[in-house]
């Protein structure tokens, strides 16, 4: 007998069994997974159904393995997901903090049926996100994110339920992701290389200190506890002052820093320069063709990617294909062109020859082992390197989500668009979308001239704001 004590005055609580509609959640798979604000779009409710269906959508009998950054909420998300899986009757190994690509490198490594990362990358604090990730070690495909999402929105009968999993605590596994990354860069070493991390609050500092000093590397550490109400605040790959800073007060050959989830880095050189990733993939794919290693000269990048770098690269006889955003659609190219490295911006980069994850780690090792090896430093690299054109983006709040995805609907948006295009004349360009994971729209303009980038960038957010967000 289950026994219910409840204040009269009270509402009696609203409870869902496993596999019944969420109701209103609207939760759904964005560029890179499900995200947004805990306590809002991220709930435990949301966590315990995501957790359950993914258990009946990946490959049955093999463990799920399940990671996360170092958010505050992320013991509660981890707890409900756990409790989807097991309700689904999975075996769950859960790693503990770790970066993303630990969770990917472990399906692959063990043979598991999949794998889910706790983690809002490079957002605020306040928020977080549900990564899936297949038995392949890749994201889901579109059919089994929609075969979640239906489950979700209760357009799916749930199967009887059993409950008879088990969770296990396995942060033993993360060893072998460490020794992966050491073993990645081939016995070369960084003996007296003095290096600046940043290592955000979040999940590098698992153990990005000490993989850089087991090279030899002389490393002075920026934000090096893990701390979930700091997290990406003021510092990492999206607030590069302090990592700036600290490189010209040590005098350091470079640094690096890195999102929540460590799934991406950016660099700054001797002469506190920033180093992004399409600086990245150029340096990576210089030497991927020297070494007769990148098939069809071809590097992968995304819509946002520099046209400075796009035209230096095929002046020097390679080939770039663009993707949409997202690094999903980077691995989906790069799968289907034979690629050997491809990324964004960002500083999200994939490698062919390292399980095609984005894995910031793993890509700062290889900048710096890349540098050694050259000799000099990554600033004299810099000073040969490509000419990047002006590129401005402008974020504009749009709460209204069809607004926001629908913006080509809007008819003067788009002839302003066309205006700012037809302005440069082939020596600029314009790109507009909306966020996959914030209610954002985001306006990108670049191009030779400084002033058209900053005129028409202004121009366009502002008619944006005035043409999405009218009442």
């Amino acid at each position: 007998m289950v026994l219910s004590v409840q204040s009269p005055d009270l509402p009696a609580p609203d409870l869902q069994p496993l596999g019944a509609p969420l109701g209103g959640a609207g939760a759904g798979f964005g560029t890179d997974g499900i995200r947004g604000r805990v306590g809002q779009a991220i709930t435990p409710a949301l966590a315990l159904q995501v957790g359950y269906w993914t258990g009946l959508v990946l490959p049955p009998d093999a463990p799920v393995v399940i990671g996360s950054d170092s958010r505050s909420s992320g013991p509660m998300l981890v707890a409900a997901l756990t409790a989807g899986l097991t309700a689904a009757g999975r075996t769950v190994w859960q790693l503990g903090l770790c970066p993303t690509p630990a969770v990917p490198g472990t399906i692959r490594r063990l043979g598991t049926a999949g794998g889910l990362m706790v983690s809002a990358s490079h957002n605020p604090p306040h928020d977080n996100g549900i990564k899936v990730f297949g038995a392949s070690g890749a994201k889901l495909s579109r059919d089994q994110q929609r075969a979640i999402e239906a489950g979700l929105a209760g357009e799916t009968i749930a199967p009887p339920f059993h409950g008879n999993g088990r969770a296990e605590q396995r942060p033993d596994l993360l060893e072998a992701y460490r020794a992966s990354l050491l073993a990645s860069v081939g016995g070369q070493r960084l003996e007296g290389c003095r290096i600046v991390l940043d290592l955000c609050h979040g999940s590098a500092t698992s153990c990005g200190e000490a993989v850089f000093r087991e090279l030899g590397a002389q490393i002075t550490v920026l934000h090096g506890l893990p701390d979930g109400d700091r997290i990406n605040q003021g510092c990492g790959s999206t607030h590069l002052d302090p990592l700036r800073q600290a490189v010209l007060a040590e005098g350091a050959a470079m640094g690096f820093a890195f999102d929540g989830d460590a799934d991406r880095v950016l660099a700054v050189d001797g002469r506190g320069r920033i180093v992004d990733g399409d600086q990245i993939l150029y340096l990576w794919g210089q030497a991927l063709l020297a070494a007769g290693e990148l098939p069809a000269k071809r590097i992968v990048a995304t819509v946002m990617s520099n046209l400075g770098f796009e035209r230096a690269w095929q002046a020097a006889g390679g080939v770039l294909e663009r993707t949409a955003v997202g690094d999903q659609y980077v691995h989906a190219a790069m799968e289907e062109l034979g690629a050997a490295l491809g990324g964004e911006q960002s500083g999200h980069i994939l490698s062919a020859r390292h399980g095609m994850s984005g894995d910031g780690l793993l890509t700062a090792l290889q900048v710096a082992v890349l540098i050694q090896r050259r000799g000099g430093t990554l600033a004299d690299w810099m000073d040969s390197s490509f000419r990047p054109y002006p590129q401005k983006l402008v974020n504009i709040t749009v709460p209204d989500r069809q607004r926001r995805t629908q913006w080509q609907q809007c008819e003067p948006l788009r002839r302003a668009v066309e205006r700012a295009e037809a302005a440069m004349a082939g020596q600029g360009r314009v790109l507009v979308r909306a966020s996959g994971t914030e209610p954002l729209l985001r306006v990108m303009v670049e191009a030779a001239e400084a002033e058209q980038v900053e005129h028409w960038a202004n121009l366009l957010a502002t008619e944006a704001d005035r043409q999405l967000n009218a009442v």
